[in-house]
């Protein structure tokens, strides 16, 4: 007997083959019969007419960081919203795990510093988190049985360098005794069913003291050692970021990432590539990294983003704008000094020249402030100004548009809230999106989810790609638009029976109606525990959600089922070798 019939459906099923028309049925969690319609003879103990809908595995998100969120919301919402069943975190090499159970100050260092690098609520951190392990697998362990998504995680560095080494681990450097320790310790954690190893050598990550994190301090030979590691378990990868991810590799980082990946004789995969065609160089010299992986025995595979995700900002709160060189150190300043410095004619004047120079890289498209849309207010003195351009008011005004802002933000005391309109949405920069992911090595994902809560909702990308493939821009085809959000991200991790629509695999679907899919705006909310906001977008048109065969979402609500898996290395991914 069937668990359940899903009838006339038309069939995506992740290959990129043409569509069909089909009765698929689910039985223990399993994909049990594809059947062309009304030849289903088997009984079922539920079903449901799909005439018109589009039936498709479920999405897989391959850059995510609801490493804390599953403990209180195990829907990972709204990801499971938009039809992503499985998602990999432990990014960026920020895990909750290990902790050395010796030092319990180290779980408030992890809290500290996952609230600043990921713009996680500490609130919620401190709240919502049992902080109950110390190993990798006790961290596992714990979120074992109550998620209802699929979940992956990579290793953190950080935490594998703070665990061996404490305090030292920023600015520190490992003696060989406790780089052995280091690699026993990831050695466990993968035996324990961590995915590999996730490493940042990033300028733009900071811990809670703001001082660069522990793995920006790792020299090559420490990240060679680690790679090294990776090779000696089944089913495992390499996720790094380095300085250049933001804009342009160095002739370093790129013998870097090649020499990671060939030693670990694994993927490795990093974000975000940024598409704009003002930039026309970025992106052949990104791509120059997975040519050389692939003369060297390697792979590496660049995450990029199918939309354009809105970025909420405030000069009071941290946000991309601190990354901005010599910005940080104004923003970081108490509010009334920091009004003081903004108004300064030459302070601003030094902010804006820096904020348009090379060193800025990716964060020169948020110097363009005429461009920006001014968002909830606060003050009287703004009232009518939200949901206008600042170049319309600073040309009414007859001021400057930075010093307009800054004017509007301070009546506010700073809590202004900013939008930031993109500057790379011209078709262009469109058509050179859909040229690039042609690429061979270039794979949609980076939403970061469970990520920077009130600044930005990548989650949605899966819906609004699929809208815009199908009623908007048409860049991709409907059949290779899944394929492209399914067994793509399943093939690059290797993940068994995932990823498409075939009898045997595990029933992780989404049901849709290609008329109606997109995603609602991004709202904000204040869910989180500890009443703490974050941003939150409604999924328009998916009918249902499964994952391992029990339905998850219905009508954009969830069900209160928790069936997902944590993925564990070698049992539920196969390696995917570059050799």
């Amino acid at each position: 007997m069937l668990d359940h019939l899903i009838r006339g459906a038309t069939v995506v099923d992740g290959t990129g083959a043409p569509s069909y028309t089909a009765d698929v049925g689910i039985r223990d969690g399993r994909i049990a019969v594809v059947a062309p319609p009304g030849t289903v003879t088997e009984e079922a103990g539920t079903s449901e007419d799909a005439t018109g809908l589009v039936l498709a595995p479920g999405f897989v998100d391959p850059h995510t960081h609801y490493d804390a969120q599953l403990f209180w919301d195990p829907y990972a919402t709204p990801s499971l919203n938009h039809g992503v069943t499985t998602v990999a975190g432990g990014n960026c090499g920020f895990t909750l795990a290990p902790l050395h159970p010796g030092r319990p100050a180290d779980a408030d260092y992890t809290r500290r510093m996952m609230s600043k690098v990921e713009g996680m609520s500490l609130v919620a951190l401190e709240e919502g988190t049992p902080w109950s392990w110390s190993s990798f697998g006790e961290y596992l362990d714990a979120l074992e049985g109550r998620i209802a998504v699929n979940a992956g995680f990579m290793v953190g560095h950080c935490a594998l360098r703070r665990y061996v080494m404490g305090e030292d681990a920023v600015g520190g450097q490992p003696t060989p005794a406790q780089l052995d320790e280091m690699l026993a310790l990831f050695h466990e954690a993968m035996e324990a069913g961590a995915w590999g190893l996730s490493t940042t050598q990033s300028a733009t990550h900071s811990d809670g003291d703001g001082k660069p994190v522990a793995s920006r301090h790792a020299g090559p030979a420490e990240l060679l050692a680690l790679s090294r590691a990776v090779a000696a378990h089944e089913g495992t990868q390499i996720e790094a970021i380095v300085a250049g991810c933001l804009d342009q590799f160095s002739d370093e980082e790129v013998e870097l990432l090649v020499a990671m990946s060939a030693e670990a004789g694994r993927p490795l995969n990093w974000n975000v590539l940024t598409i704009d065609a003002a930039v026309p160089e970025r992106v052949p010299r990104q791509l120059i990294a997975s040519e050389r992986a692939r003369e060297a025995g390697g792979r590496i595979v660049a995450l990029t983003m199918p939309i354009l995700t809105p970025m909420n900002m405030s000069l009071g709160t941290f946000c991309a704008l601190n990354l901005i060189p010599g910005w940080g150190e104004i923003l970081g300043l108490p509010v009334p000094e920091r009004i003081a410095k903004l108004r300064d004619p030459g302070v601003r004047a030094e902010m804006l020249r820096r904020a348009g120079s090379k060193e800025t890289g990716v964060f020169r498209r948020l110097a363009h402030f005429g461009r920006y849309v001014i968002g909830d207010t606060y003050s009287t003195a703004n009232e009518g100004l939200t949901g206008r351009v600042v170049q319309d008011i600073a040309a009414e005004r007859g001021q400057e548009p930075f010093a307009c802002l800054i004017e509007i933000c301070a009546n506010d005391r700073l809590r202004t809230v900013l939008w930031p309109m993109p500057t790379d949405n011209d078709p262009a920069s469109w058509a050179l999106r859909a040229e690039t992911w042609q690429h061979e090595d270039v794979l949609l994902g980076g939403s970061d989810a469970g990520a920077h809560l009130d600044r930005m909702c990548g989650a949605p990308y899966t819906t609004r790609f699929l809208g815009d493939c199908l009623r908007g821009r048409k860049l991709v085809g409907l059949e290779r638009a899944v394929k492209m959000l399914t067994d793509d991200p399943a093939q690059l991790f290797g993940l068994r029976d995932r990823g498409r629509i075939e009898v045997g695999w595990h029933a992780d679907l989404v049901l849709f109606d290609p008329e109606r899919i997109d995603a609602g705006k991004a709202t904000l909310v204040h869910d989180l525990p500890g009443d703490s906001p974050r941003l939150d977008s409604r999924a328009i048109g998916i009918n249902a959600v499964w994952v391992n065969g029990v339905e998850t979402i219905r009508e954009d609500v969830v069900t209160g089922a928790v069936p997902g898996t944590v993925l564990r290395s070698g049992r539920d991914t196969r390696t995917v070798s570059t050799k």
